[in-house]
């Protein structure tokens, strides 16, 4: 098995949950570069491609610096859109609601494992010596399909 790839057993868990009706991003777990749509208080969308990376139970992962504009708006609306997107951000593909939460501790290191393994050049190696430079630690978000959320609030409906 090569580094990055799932194994056997996480496939299956995600053909399980595929199967139970539960929303993966499975079907971005190859793709390099996400666009993430994040909404800014006025609610105008802002579009930023990241890097992405998939666990084996179908949660999306991706980093950013603490003083990035998207961490105040994922801290005012955790709904996002997740697409394939190019490496300059042109879609590819419809877009997918999920909701995003920041993560820490043992979860971020995680997180940090997952992107390192799909990204070993910038996540494994040169990421960590950036962060020296800039003398900021880098900030995770776990991404969870949902279904659609209400508009732009980034909670589901409320079951009746």
């Amino acid at each position: 098995m090569h580094v990055g790839q799932p194994s056997i057993t996480w496939i299956r868990v995600a053909q399980c949950r595929k199967m139970a009706g539960v929303e993966t991003f499975e079907h971005l777990s190859r793709t390099p570069t996400v666009l993430l749509t994040t909404r800014r208080r006025d609610g105008r969308t802002v579009d930023t491609p990241m890097n992405f990376a998939v666990d084996a139970a179908g949660r999306g992962y991706f980093r950013t610096w603490p003083n990035a504009g998207k961490v105040k708006r994922l801290a005012n609306f955790p709904g996002v859109r997740v697409c394939r997107c190019t490496r300059n951000g042109h879609p590819q593909g419809s877009d997918q609601p999920a909701l995003a939460r920041r993560l820490a501790g043992a979860e971020a290191e995680r997180a940090r494992r997952v992107l390192a393994a799909k990204y070993p050049i910038t996540h494994r190696w040169l990421g960590p010596v950036v962060d020296r430079i800039r003398r900021m630690q880098p900030v995770y978000y776990e991404l969870t399909p949902t279904d659609e959320p209400t508009p732009w609030t980034g909670r589901p409906e409320p079951v009746s």
